[in-house]
């Protein structure tokens, strides 16, 4: 997951969860603590004073799921393609590519990934007041994050 962060622009989480028996909630707790983290990183703390993220239901709900054909290409976007300035790429493409395709090859094919975007018809259920892009996936024992922030 590390490749696929850029600094100020993608954080990117991964890990074990601790919980017994995780599924939805648990990830979402995870998302939580990304956008913490994200919301006390110097370059966005004066974008988003007072900022507190969603709750953990709020977050569930904000959630649409992606199918597993499509998540390294979405998570490759993520990480790749700016969200204002799509012209602009933040990782060569490849790069990008290969790394997210090895991401979810480690969940597996039974893995879930989940986005704060609607795939249907674009819209995005937004975790901050900025621009943001997220997608998050686990196969019950791992999961991984990846979040893009972007202000215009």
């Amino acid at each position: 997951m590390a490749e696929l962060s850029t600094p100020m622009r993608v954080y990117v989480e991964a890990g074990r969860f601790t919980e017994p028996e995780p599924d939805l909630p648990e990830l979402a707790a995870r998302i939580r603590g990304l956008l913490a983290a994200v919301a006390a990183d110097e370059p966005w703390r004066r974008f988003l004073p007072g900022y507190t993220p969603p709750s953990v239901p709020e977050i569930c709900a904000a959630l649409e799921p992606v199918e597993t054909h499509g998540a390294a290409s979405f998570l490759a976007r993520v990480a790749a393609v700016d969200l204002v300035w799509p012209s602009h790429r933040h990782l060569p493409a490849e790069a990008a590519e290969r790394a997210a395709g090895r991401v979810v090859s480690l969940l597996g094919p039974e893995a879930s990934w989940w986005t704060n975007h609607d795939i249907g018809c674009g819209a995005v259920n937004g975790l901050t007041p900025l621009f943001d892009s997220l997608i998050a996936g686990t196969n019950g024992e791992h999961f991984a994050l990846a979040l893009q922030i972007a202000d215009d």
